[in-house]
């Protein structure tokens, strides 16, 4: 009897050429979108508990044909039934089909996924903090593909 392999980690690196303060949290905005669309479960992970709640309130506005559900979680304990759930400090203990990591770290449930989409840019700082999460990956031995995004 054999037994399926369990799907590699997929991670998606989208490296904004864009420098403007928001530009991170539009693209973070339009891949939880999509994935939204596609039916997927989705996990947005941040440390940054502010920055966070801007990208909340930006998921109402940022486009105006478009509507993500979605909640600001307290805990990642918290009951939620939206398909797109925000997460602030607490390390994302709860399972998605994706998550969108804003954060300066790798995230340490990746068993919980099948794909992460690591959203950089807005500075050097985050460029550096990116690289670092880059060879991360690597060394748990997944290949992250990396796509340059242009315009904010």
């Amino acid at each position: 009897m054999s037994t399926a392999a369990e799907p590699a980690l997929r991670v998606d690196f989208y490296v904004l050429e864009a420098t403007a303060p928001q530009a991170r949290l539009k693209l973070a905005c339009r891949v939880a979108e999509k994935a939204y669309l596609a039916g997927q479960s989705v996990l947005i992970w941040h440390t940054d508990r502010q920055e966070l709640a801007e990208l909340d309130t930006l998921l109402w506005t940022f486009s105006d044909r478009s509507f993500v559900p979605h909640e600001l979680l307290s805990s990642a304990d918290a009951p939620c039934a939206a398909p797109v759930r925000l997460l602030a400090g607490s390390p994302p203990a709860l399972p998605a089909d994706i998550i969108i990591n804003l954060a300066a770290e790798v995230p340490p449930s990746l068993a919980l996924t099948r794909r992460v989409a690591e959203i950089v840019g807005g500075g050097e700082e985050r460029l550096q903090a990116g690289r670092v999460r880059f060879r991360a990956y690597r060394e748990l031995g997944v290949t992250p593909e990396h796509h340059s995004i242009k315009g904010d």
